[in-house]
């Protein structure tokens, strides 16, 4: 696990496996290194994502208190995609906060975040020390805020790659927390209920945010600035485009054109093959 400071209220903490990042913010306004009356950081945190790995997660709160952040007032998870919701592992009673789209996923699926995570461990020989359980799930509205502190976070719908998402904005940290779009290292993906249009539709509400911030955090690889983001937006709108047109001939952008991105591009193209699943 690495873990660097984008701001003094930003984190980031990149996972080992899958280069997954997850993101700790402090609310605005927080005074840094001033403990409460039980010994605590006064402020308040989000932990927005998650690592992978049992000792990752299991790392965070100490490195929350060396950081001087407070421990996490809640968990917030860009979409519902197993590898983004173990910060409960982390923090077991810490509320979650999602979309709405992503809460009607999460309900309509009971039980598939954690088999999935099962499979997962199972393939890596992974053992954990209790099973992924996700309680309550508080349903966000998107577009819209969320109050940090003395600040607010701002969401933005962020659906294509699959049917439920948002997008993350930390303002006054210039920093845009986007889920799994904008990757350096991994084509567009249609996961559960993934759409191109959609993830279009996605492309470009983000693209009017790029220039605002000076650091886009997607779900896996590394961290990039507005400007490097766009040229990855171009990328990956002519990819979508060729792909709906061309199919499986769909030319993968450079640099992303390794086997397992051409396995990926395969599941995406079995993906719109595939008939819509009846109502």
């Amino acid at each position: 696990m690495r873990a660097v400071s984008l701001h003094r209220d930003v984190l980031l903490v990149t996972s080992a496996l899958l280069h997954v990042n997850c993101v700790i913010v402090r609310g605005a306004g927080g005074e840094e290194g001033q403990p409460t009356a039980a010994g605590e950081q006064a402020g308040e945190s989000f932990v927005i994502d998650s690592p992978v790995l049992p000792d990752e997660l299991d790392a965070l709160s100490a490195l929350l208190a060396q950081a001087r952040f407070p421990p996490p007032g809640g968990l917030l998870a860009t979409h519902a995609d197993w590898d983004h919701l173990l910060g409960r592992l982390a923090f077991p009673g810490a509320p979650l906060g999602c979309a709405e789209s992503t809460a009607e996923r999460l309900a309509a699926e009971p039980g598939a975040a954690q088999r999935e995570l099962r499979s997962f461990d199972e393939q890596l020989y992974i053992a954990r020390p209790r099973p992924l359980a996700l309680g309550s799930v508080q349903a966000l509205p998107v577009p819209g805020r969320c109050g940090i502190a003395e600040g607010e976070l701002e969401l933005y719908p962020a659906e294509g790659h699959t049917a439920d998402g948002m997008a993350v904005g930390i303002p006054w940290a210039g920093v845009l927390v986007v889920g799994d779009y904008l990757s350096t290292v991994e084509l567009p993906t249609l996961g559960h209920g993934g759409d191109p249009d959609a993830y279009l539709a996605t492309l470009e509400r983000l693209g009017v945010l790029l220039g605002q911030v000076e650091h886009v955090v997607p779900g896996h690889g590394p961290v990039i600035d507005g400007t490097r983001a766009l040229d990855v937006l171009e990328e990956d709108r002519a990819y979508l485009r060729a792909l709906r047109e061309r199919d499986a001939e769909a030319g993968l952008p450079a640099g992303r054109r390794s086997r397992e991105q051409r396995r990926l591009h395969a599941q995406n193209v079995a993906a719109l093959s595939s008939p819509p699943p009846r109502s």
